[in-house]
């Protein structure tokens, strides 16, 4: 297992921060942490890595990790590569599934199917996606727009969940600042029997960019009291998990882009919620070790050393963001073709070196800009589903995650 030095350094922790737990449904976690699904990052072997840190702080693994985002149509329609991405390790419980779907009827059978196969112990469902080409056929984070369609998926998930496996329903404020949503979104997972319900603090229209409105989660809070408001958004480390916690009164915090290239921000998370002082610093041998396990791990889950590596390619930067790595090493490792090829270009890295400080900070990944939100013609002229949108819907459900 990976462990860092994590050595007690000179944080801000709120006064009279203390334990806080995460109950959805029948599960209670150590940390009110949720580990945000993210397409093509948030596999088995980066959940698992991201569980081994949470649970240096935490009596259980730090929160909840969920799987990568798969619709419903796939399951339904028994598509091998779907079911692999919801087999769950046997270290991972409870075991977390996001679906995507658009229609009922289909979201319906597909929990059914994995409550028969016995794959999963909670589900949420991704109303938050803001990619066009799922938004332009009134998917994703656009679908809340239609309040009715809404309610008949989210009622059909919970119906055929039943009281053993907790529903929560992750979505944005909405498609943007004239047509907002999260509020009656929030109400109705409520009054279906969602367990939970997450707020990305942006529209579709802003996609990753600009800060996220934590007022919003804040709203959310004060609307809905009868089930858990997660709040996501801007999260980089554990002291903004806090400070969202103590300006919303949310009930826990979603993370999304905030660790990646970074899975040891659980064991922060899990520290600074249990009132501890302790971060990880890592040194760039550590950071070399992280990355190294992380290869092991996708190793693992893919039966293929070849297809591991090249799906480790794209964390690199990541990891080492902020730190002294020459532009053609960082390069040299982005086309690793083995472990034994990593191992090579690891060790021609200077190991010694410290922790950069505020150079390995803040944002992850690419936050873009603002876009106009694709919608199909006429979308936002009502409320209601018109049969000829109802037709078309079913080409929004798309293999396409975030949120």
């Amino acid at each position: 297992m990976t462990t860092l030095d994590a050595a007690p350094a000179p944080v801000a922790v709120p006064d009279g921060a203390s334990r806080r737990t995460l109950t959805i449904g029948p599960h209670t976690v150590d940390t009110p942490v949720v580990l945000a699904p993210m397409a093509g990052i948030t596999n088995m072997a980066f959940r698992l890595l991201c569980r081994e840190f949470g649970a240096l702080h935490s009596q259980d693994d730090g929160g909840l990790y969920v799987s990568e985002m798969v619709t419903t149509r796939a399951l339904v329609e028994d598509h091998r590569e779907s079911w692999r991405m919801v087999t769950m390790g046997e270290r991972e419980t409870p075991r977390s599934v996001q679906l995507y779907g658009v229609d009922p009827a289909t979201v319906r059978r597909a929990v059914q199917m994995l409550r028969e196969r016995d794959v999963v112990d909670h589900i949420d469902l991704n109303f938050g996606c803001p990619v066009p080409k799922v938004t332009r056929r009134g998917g994703g984070g656009v679908l809340p727009w239609k309040t009715e369609l809404f309610t008949s998926i989210v009622r059909a998930a919970v119906e055929a969940a039943g009281e053993e496996v907790p529903v929560t329903v992750k979505t944005r404020i909405g498609i943007d600042d004239d047509h907002q949503t999260y509020r009656d979104a929030g109400l109705i997972a409520q009054e279906v029997g969602a367990s939970a319900i997450a707020l990305h603090g942006r529209t579709v229209v802003q996609h990753y960019s600009g800060q996220a409105r934590w007022s919003a989660i804040t709203d959310l809070k004060e609307l809905v009291t009868d089930i858990p408001v997660l709040g996501n958004g801007d999260i980089w480390s554990a002291e903004d998990a806090l400070e969202m916690m103590e300006q919303t009164g949310c009930d826990g915090v979603v993370v999304g882009r905030g660790c990646q290239g970074r899975p040891w921000l659980f064991a922060d998370l899990a520290a600074g919620f249990a009132g501890k002082p302790d971060r990880i610093r890592p040194s760039m041998g550590e950071v070399a070790k992280t990355l190294r396990r992380h290869a092991e791990l996708l190793v693992e889950f893919y039966e293929d050393e070849g297809r591991a590596l090249r799906d480790l390619r794209k964390h690199v930067s990541w990891y080492f963001k902020g730190y002294p790595v020459g532009g053609d090493l960082r390069h040299r490792l982005a086309t690793m073709e083995s472990l034994t090829d990593l191992d090579a270009k690891l060790s021609e890295l200077d190991l010694s070196s410290p922790y950069p400080g505020a150079a390995v900070e803040g944002p992850r990944g690419r936050a873009g800009t603002p876009k106009r939100a694709m919608v199909p013609e006429g979308w936002m002229d009502t409320r209601e589903l018109g049969p000829d949108h109802a037709a078309r819907l079913h080409e929004a459900e798309l293999d396409t995650s975030g949120g």
